[in-house]
């Protein structure tokens, strides 16, 4: 696999997350009240909790640190965003994009960081295959 396309595959996912996360954070407020209107417990505090996941975890996959175990949560993370976000008919783009990113999140889990990462500098699995 090559270390130069994972890198780039690690940003451009990573990118939406982190710039998502940050807003999130910086907004809880905000953001508590449209998961109140979805249902959602938790008000400010599952605001905050949300924008953590997206902000550091967006981090980490940039970084490639425990990528694969990241990749599996931000992968669960987006199917279950886009079936308790999404579902309305005039979501139905917006539900795709989130299966996309599923999909894009699995390929990065499979393959793992790649060599330039800190996964691959720690020797964690499969950072040594992305090198061959």
């Amino acid at each position: 696999m090559n270390p130069a396309v994972l890198l780039l595959a690690r940003i451009l996912l990573s990118i939406l997350f982190i710039v998502s996360g940050f807003s999130k954070l910086t907004g809880a407020a905000g953001f508590a009240g449209y998961l109140g209107s979805l249902g959602v417990p938790g008000g400010v505090a599952m605001a905050y909790l949300v924008g953590a996941l997206e902000f550091f975890g967006g981090l980490a996959i940039l970084v490639g640190f425990q990528t694969r175990i990241v990749a599996y949560v931000l992968a669960a993370f987006c199917v279950a965003t886009g079936l308790l976000a999404h579902l309305g008919p005039d979501q139905s783009t917006a539900l795709m994009k989130n299966i996309g990113l599923c999909g894009g999140f699995l390929a990065l889990a499979a393959a793992g960081a790649g060599a330039y990462s800190v996964d691959a500098r720690s020797g964690r699995a499969g950072a040594s295959l992305a090198r061959a």
